[in-house]
């Protein structure tokens, strides 16, 4: 495997399983995480994972996996609809994420419906339950597959 990839995981997303699982599913973040290495098995990318219920770890790791080129699949939590810090991360690194949400913000509160993410992410994926981090992975293993077939032509 060449290349890796950065599951990040925002605040309250370790008690995946627990809280709320009418709207989160009874998936542990544990759950998540296996999956994702499987997938990225299949796919050729090494998982590395992460989470933190602590802004500024979030903002360090978003920098570092930007300065080494490491794309980033990022659910921020709740830090989406309120970190500017975590926006700022992500273009002064040149970060590239995909922002997951498992369930779908524009369906829930109105403060929800706001992610300081989404505008500098290069995609989103939200509503489709811990799916998400899979789907955010195969769009990942694609754009790495056509950037080499793009160098190689």
């Amino acid at each position: 495997m060449s290349a890796k990839i950065l599951i990040l995981n925002g605040p309250n997303l370790n008690m995946l399983g627990k809280r709320e699982p009418g709207v989160y599913g009874s998936k542990t973040l544990d759950d998540v995480i296996s999956a994702c290495t499987t997938l990225g098995n299949e796919v050729g990318l090494a998982v590395e994972s992460y989470q933190s219920n602590h802004e500024g770890d979030l903002v360090t790791r978003i920098q570092e996996a930007g300065q080494a080129g490491t794309p980033i699949v990022f659910n921020p939590g709740a830090y989406s609809h309120t970190s500017i810090a975590l926006r700022d991360a992500i273009t002064s690194a040149n970060a590239h994420v995909i922002e997951v949400h498992i369930s779908n913000i524009h369906a829930r509160e109105e403060f929800r419906h706001v992610s300081y993410i989404s505008a500098v992410a290069n995609g989103v994926i939200a509503g489709c339950g811990t799916d998400g981090y899979l789907m955010a992975i195969r769009v990942i293993a694609n754009q790495l597959q056509l950037a080499e077939q793009t160098k190689q032509a």
